[in-house]
């Protein structure tokens, strides 16, 4: 799909007052190189209201840039989305693996926000994120007051949670929790990534193993997270020795990993197995649980 191009707005903070356009651009968005910026100041798509600005001009406190990025082909990605439940205020949607949440990493359109607004209207909104390669349960809010009471629902946590993940190895105890912090660590492609840090935000995952398969030297896991930090599940478990199957990002440890080009992968690349199996949450109207299930993958299979 080749999309609208989008603009990019940033507002200019203290530290960077009095210093250049270019210095700011190469600071605040590291991911693309002085060359690249260059040329979008010298093709003029980089603004200060209608002004057209040059890699010296100077910025200040309070000012806000525009940069305009052009139309580009974002990558194809499965756009099916059947609705699971729905109700007043919310509806659950099964998200399928390989599509984007929200916009990033070269997708704007191709994503599963931008998907569902065309169908159901611009309130729609996530109440919680998946990971490009997460299947499953997704809940919307479909209106402001809705989003408000959902969310805050999400903050004390009585929106419950529980994944299927397939990871490599056999744990020995059938039921355990992995707490390691996770916080941002360095990436050589990116500003940062979250993975497991001793500086982190506390973090808690309660696993159980629902089957172990000792040919192939993998575990079938339930997995509840009464906290939410990105890529939870595919850290934590990588943190207790028992990484993702197919995930090329995330291993023992719960750090990234590199190929053996020497390549680390990003959040966004798939590969892993994970679904969003059951959510309970109180709905607009009623602080009585609802529980919606989407039925998993047969790479899940229970039995």
């Amino acid at each position: 799909m080749l999309n609208n191009g989008y603009t990019y707005y940033d507002r200019i903070d203290a530290s960077a007052s009095g210093g250049t356009a270019l210095a700011y651009y190469l600071r605040r968005h590291a991911h693309s190189g002085a060359d690249a910026w260059r040329e979008r100041f010298r093709t003029g798509r980089i603004r200060r209201g209608d002004e057209i600005l040059t890699e010296d001009s100077l910025v200040h406190a309070g000012d806000t840039l525009a940069y305009h990025r052009p139309p580009w082909r974002e990558e194809d990605v499965p756009t099916d989305i059947p609705l699971l439940a729905e109700g007043e205020g919310w509806m659950v949607f099964d998200k399928p693996s390989g599509l984007p949440v929200l916009p990033g990493g070269g997708f704007l359109m191709n994503t599963l926000l931008h998907l569902l607004r065309a169908r159901f209207g611009e309130h729609l909104a996530p109440v919680h994120r998946l990971g490009r390669g997460t299947s499953g349960a997704i809940l919307c809010s479909t209106s402001a007051a809705a989003a408000a009471v959902l969310a805050r629902a999400m903050r004390e946590r009585r929106i419950e949670k529980t994944y299927l993940a397939i990871v490599r190895g056999l744990p020995r105890e059938d039921v355990f929790t992995v707490d390691v912090p996770i916080g941002r660590v360095p990436h050589p492609a990116l500003p940062g990534v979250y993975a497991a840090s001793a500086e982190g935000k506390a973090s808690v995952s309660n696993c159980r193993v629902l089957r172990r398969d000792v040919r192939a030297d993998e575990s079938l896991l339930e997995v509840r997270i009464p906290t939410g930090r990105p890529h939870q599940i595919r850290i934590h478990c990588a943190a207790a020795g028992y990484p993702l199957a197919g995930d090329p990002l995330y291993g023992p440890g719960g750090l990234p990993l590199a190929d053996s080009s020497g390549r680390v992968a990003v959040p966004g690349d798939g590969g892993y197995h994970l679904h969003s199996w059951k959510i309970s949450f109180p709905t607009p109207t009623s602080p009585v649980p609802h529980a919606v299930v989407s039925p998993p993958p047969v790479r899940f299979e229970l039995t």
